[in-house]
């Protein structure tokens, strides 16, 4: 039997010279090289698709508890017995969100509740154990009274805060005493809210005053 001549590539119509050889050779292994890559990309993207998927998986599922409602007349009893007086339960307007009733303060203690009357506002009212002369103005830091305002029979000091920023966030006040404490109505609730405030202690700082004559 005779030996094969070269072997003849169809597009060439002749035999491969041994530099077309050569390169169709490294081009052949190339694409090969390329295919494994993209292959083991894949796997490795599936791989890790898989151990996100386990975790996702194992870890616990629960509901989120949701804070308790603060039970503000309940939360005033105990401060009322724990400081052996009597403290402000607001009957305030029923969609009042409150965020916070507990006791404040350093050198004067405070009773003080927080109320969200809405999604932009918030007002805390605050009751002062037997606090000096300047409590208010250091806690409105440094405002002074614009005048006064009468709501359900109380005289209150009004303030206007023409620069909330400087004054701790708060752009509106309304202040009284209530026998040897003050009550400090104070946020950034507007007057007519805070009227609302101050109208639902209005009974209890008359207590307050009668427990001290």
């Amino acid at each position: 039997m005779s030996p094969r001549g070269p072997r003849i590539v169809a597009e060439l119509g002749r035999p491969e010279t041994p530099q077309e050889t050569a390169e169709r050779k490294a081009l052949s292994s190339y694409t090969y090289r390329s295919s494994q890559t993209f292959r083991h990309l894949i796997a490795a993207l599936l791989v890790t698709v898989a151990v996100v998927v386990v975790v996702v998986l194992g870890v616990p599922r629960g509901t989120i508890t949701p804070a308790d409602d603060i039970d503000v007349v309940a939360e005033a009893q105990k401060m009322s017995e724990a400081y052996d007086r009597t403290v402000l339960a607001p009957g305030v307007p029923a969609d009042w969100g409150v965020n916070s009733a507990q006791i404040e303060g350093d050198d004067v203690s405070a009773w003080t509740i927080v109320y969200v009357p809405d999604d932009t506002s918030y007002l805390r009212v605050a009751q002062a154990f037997d606090p000096d002369a300047s409590w208010v103005s250091r806690t409105l830091s440094g405002a002074t009274p614009e005048g006064t305002v009468t709501v359900a029979g109380i005289t209150w000091d009004e303030y206007e805060i023409t620069d909330p920023a400087d004054a701790g966030n708060v752009s509106y006040a309304l202040a009284t005493g209530a026998g040897a404490d003050q009550i400090l109505l104070y946020g950034t609730a507007d007057a007519a809210t805070t009227a609302v405030a101050a109208e639902a202690v209005a009974d209890q700082i008359r207590e307050l005053q009668k427990e001290t004559r």
